[in-house]
């Protein structure tokens, strides 16, 4: 029996709007929190269904008389597909932002005064404006305004890893508009960010709900730069993603710029997007990764906060983030859609001491370094472990777990060494560096007189001299990086200076004085290219075949191709993301199950009441055609 048209219980909305049987996790007591009034701030992990956890309540609150949902929501790009999913839904929905005419925005603000909408959504800057202030009081004094949702509220704190100086306004909410109910919400957030949002928000009284951190489907992979990054990147996406949308994060525009036009020149359907861009180009990059299959969108952290595609299959970083929050972040906008998804990452010697350098020579305050160094020193740790990586991800969350068996430490454990009498080779001769002519080095020097190489720089300084020449010889150079690289760190070993010199820290005399036993990573081999194989990153394809079609036998995997031709069309013409229609397991659902009827496609995952009526006989007829 089908839920009642107008029903206000959360329930019968998520089915008969959304087309789904139950809620996961603690979506359903947030809903009943937020609808019945109460604030929330709620942390939950990308793809774990945040935005049901307003919509809904929302929906709700419109259909009990209470009004209007505000959504406060930082990108253009996102306002746009989630309203167009709502409509889809059959949900009244708009946004108000920069990218509309002064007609269509009054329209919009036209059906928000009159109760047409139940969710609007808006840029925080928009909130700051005499004339949006005015027009949410009289919704307030009407009692016609129901709930503010703030997305991405991580952009609110100095501690998070994407801090937005507009988000501090939103305070204004709670001072200007008290009774009104509001929900926080983010993916990412440490104990020192969380309480900042919460001083900042004023939710004080607000209920916090910490959802689990855990992506089970993705798999974590970090390993050693070698000599040619590129080819290890080219490796890992010809030999698992083939054909895949992708994300491939670098730090700099010209990094991203010059790896994008390489990919392509290997025949990677790849494109660039950041800061520097043309605004049009860099949206038809975004609309492009969107709404076509198989792009690697290659980017800086400039991209991807919103981003709603749920068929990523990897996240890949060239460089190492700042922190792990954007670690996080960034690696979970793979997998949205639950099934298998790989985040790579490449990180060396120079990623430690560049980090630092930003850190040490930024014009923060000393207490805002400090925090910036423990996050990154968290990150570090992450790179350098060797057991499960999974495992130290939810630990910086708080969160307890087992070693997860689908990491590259956990598949293939690392095999390590003690390190301590090199560590103390290493730093004996930034030690006698400082002491022969009081001058210090980078380490390329250090390496090359540790192994005894006499080069021109060697021989100008006497180094050869040096009672630490050529004592690190049965290394290679590879080895000796992997040593600097943990002392890093570890923090035994800084940099100062324009030219990224070596110092001992305070707390190398430890180590100098074998106080302390170092147990390393052994470097690994680097990876060769398997025709038709594995590329030594730690683990199989993990394309949607074998994930979404995995279970189809042939008959339905035909009809699961009809059925993505049909949806590539409609969206098409409805100027949407193909996934917002219809995702790829509502499609794969209905090529097996091989509805015969509207009745039984009802019962389909993922086709609420609107979908039904707008697709479903098209959809019948696709299935059933002789």
């Amino acid at each position: 029996m089908s839920p009642p048209q107008h029903s206000t219980v959360p329930l019968d909305i998520l089915q008969e709007v959304f087309g789904y049987s139950a809620f996961r996790g603690q979506q359903a007591q947030i809903v009943d929190h937020v609808t019945g009034g109460g604030d929330a701030l709620v942390l939950m992990p990308t793809g774990g269904g945040k935005s049901l956890c307003y919509q809904i309540p929302a929906i709700a609150r419109q259909r009990a008389g209470h009004g209007v949902t505000v959504v406060v929501s930082p990108l253009i790009a996102l306002m746009h597909d989630q309203v167009g999913a709502l409509e889809e839904a059959g949900v009244e929905a708009a946004f108000l932002n920069s990218s509309q005419t002064l007609e269509d925005a009054q329209r919009i603000e036209r059906d928000m005064l009159a109760g047409r909408l139940s969710l609007l959504y808006a840029a925080p800057e928009r909130l700051n404006t005499p004339r949006f202030l005015a027009q949410l009081q009289s919704l307030y004094e009407r009692g016609k305004l129901g709930l503010f949702a703030i997305d991405e509220a991580h952009c609110v704190s100095q501690w998070g890893h994407d801090f937005r100086s507009e988000y501090l306004s939103l305070n204004l909410l709670h001072e200007r508009f008290p009774g009104i109910p509001r929900i926080a919400l983010t993916a990412t957030a440490d104990d020192i960010t969380r309480a900042d949002i919460i001083e900042r928000l004023q939710l004080e009284d607000a209920r916090v709900f910490v959802a689990s951190f855990d992506r089970p489907n993705i798999r974590y992979l970090i390993v050693e730069k070698g000599d040619k990054q590129r080819d290890q990147l080219l490796r890992f996406i010809q030999d698992e993603h083939e054909s895949d949308a992708g994300i491939v994060y670098c730090q700099s525009r010209k990094r991203v710029d010059e790896t994008a036009e390489w990919l392509r020149g290997e025949g990677i359907n790849a494109l660039a997007y950041h800061a520097g861009m043309d605004s049009e180009m860099r949206r038809r990059h975004q609309d492009r990764f969107l709404r076509e299959e198989g792009i690697v969108m290659v980017a800086t952290v400039a991209f991807g906060m919103g981003i709603d595609k749920p068929d990523v299959r990897f996240v890949a970083h060239l460089d190492l983030p700042k922190n792990i929050e954007g670690y996080y972040q960034e690696t979970g906008r793979a997998g949205r859609d639950g099934e298998p998804a790989q985040a790579w990452m490449a990180y060396g010697l120079s990623d430690v001491v560049n980090q630092r350098r930003m850190i040490d020579e930024s014009p923060s305050t000393e207490e805002f370094k400090q925090v910036q160094r423990g996050k990154l020193d968290a990150l570090l740790a992450l790179a350098e472990a060797i057991d499960c990586r999974r495992v130290r991800l939810l630990s910086y969350f708080g969160e307890e777990s087992e070693p997860c068996g689908n990491c590259d430490n956990c598949l293939n454990p690392p095999a390590t060494w003690n390190a301590t009498e090199s560590a103390r080779m290493a730093m004996s001769c930034i030690y006698r560096f400082k002491q022969h002519g009081d001058m210090q080095f980078g380490a390329g020097h250090l390496i090359d007189v540790l192994r005894g190489k006499e080069t021109d720089k060697v021989r100008q300084y006497g180094h050869q001299k040096l009672s630490t020449w050529a004592i690190g010889a049965a290394l290679s150079e590879q080895q000796w990086r992997a040593v600097l690289r943990q002392l890093f760190a570890l923090g035994y070993v800084a940099t100062e200076g324009e030219y990224n010199t070596l110092v001992l820290t305070d707390t190398a005399r430890a180590v100098l004085r074998g106080e302390v036993e170092l147990l390393m990573r052994q470097p690994s081999a680097p990876a060769k290219r398997a025709r038709g194989g594995k590329s030594g990153s730690g683990g199989s394809k993990t394309s949607r075949a074998s994930a979404v079609e995995a279970d189809l036998d042939a008959e339905a995997l035909a009809r699961f191709d009809m059925l993505k031709a049909w949806r590539s069309g409609v969206a098409k013409s409805h100027g949407l993301p193909a996934y917002v229609i219809l995702q790829n397991v509502t499609l794969a659902e209905l090529a097996r199950e091989h509805p015969r009827s509207l009745d039984e496609m009802s019962g389909i995952s993922g086709i609420g009441a609107k979908k039904l009526e707008a697709y479903g006989e098209a959809i019948l007829q696709l299935l059933n055609e002789d």
